[in-house]
């Protein structure tokens, strides 16, 4: 695919999960987050069947495909979903927006240290840059411990993701990444339904007294945030790699704070803005894009002198 419509996708997606931040944290206050995203991510799954379906890219997986298969629904579904919708259960969209953010400087560390290929002292200093953002975003100005974890909950979520994106890349050597993300879904779906049956006992019922504009937001976060959305992110991980598709994480703190402010009606305040620009130079630099685009203009200069 041409690389440009590569990028395209990457801003659409970004867009789709700075958004999905603000629905999940609309949804989470109707029904208990595991039963919600567990439901969620079940109707993800089947629209991604069906629209594999209709491309005609089912196939059954290979013996040594299918430990991909489980390590990616066991860290991109199962635990990444599990402890984002109980991290924005008791936590700000704001807040888990601004974590969110750091996708690009973990995945750069990550695809380093799995590839072995280590960080240089700039990209040392996107990884401070980076968590100073969190802990000036978030731990200044904070009131409860309750806010606190689940600020911790999100964090967890975005690592075990960006753990995914590793096992991603490798399956996308033999596994259509797009076919890889639908076995995800249904399996890592099954396994929130049994963790919620058992966390939750009876959360199932909160659904009959919803409105129906909390469907709307429901169907909107499954089909186009979560099915949409990682069918298209894992496919652009596994053509452009790991590395290049998490830079384009940095714009989805930057949709997640103004849908926030926008949806929910968060106020943002000094710290949280002082943070977000700390987050994105941290994840320009961690992720290399800083010394690449350096780079690029030395050469452009040594040519142009030449």
């Amino acid at each position: 695919m041409n690389q440009w419509k590569i990028y395209a996708m990457l801003v659409f997606v970004m867009f789709a999960w700075g958004a999905n931040v603000s629905l999940l944290k609309y949804m989470v206050e109707e029904v208990a987050p595991v039963t919600l995203t567990a439901f969620r991510i079940l109707v993800a799954g089947l629209v991604v069947v069906l629209i594999l379906w209709k491309m005609k890219l089912l196939r059954k997986p290979t013996p040594s495909e299918w430990k991909y298969i489980l390590l990616g629904t066991l860290t991109n579904v199962v635990i990444h979903h599990y402890f984002l919708n109980m991290g924005l259960s008791i936590t700000s969209a704001t807040h888990g927006g601004l974590i969110l953010g750091t996708g690009p400087m973990l995945t750069a560390i990550f695809a380093a240290i799995i590839l072995r290929y280590f960080p240089s002292k700039v990209q040392w200093l996107g990884v401070v840059l980076g968590l100073a953002g969190i802990a000036v975003s978030i731990l200044v100005g904070s009131e409860t411990m309750g806010a606190n974890l689940g600020d911790f909950y999100v964090f967890l979520s975005i690592l075990v993701q960006v753990l995914s994106f590793m096992v991603v890349s490798k399956a996308a050597k033999t596994l259509d990444p797009r076919l890889l993300t639908a076995y995800m879904l249904i399996i890592g779906a099954v396994i929130l339904i049994v963790i919620s049956l058992i966390q939750e006992p009876g959360a199932i019922k909160q659904f009959s007294s919803t409105t129906p504009n909390f469907w709307i937001i429901f169907l909107a976060s499954a089909i186009v945030c979560t099915a949409v959305g990682h069918l298209m992110y894992n496919y652009a991980v596994g053509q452009a790699g790991p590395t290049k598709a998490a830079i384009f994480m940095n714009l989805n703190p930057v949709f997640s704070l103004i849908i926030s402010a926008l949806f929910l009606g968060e106020v943002l305040r000094l710290n949280h803005l002082l943070g977000l620009i700390l987050i994105i130079a941290g994840v320009m630099l961690g992720s290399g894009a800083a010394e690449d685009l350096w780079k690029k203009r030395q050469q452009i200069r040594r040519k142009s002198n030449a």
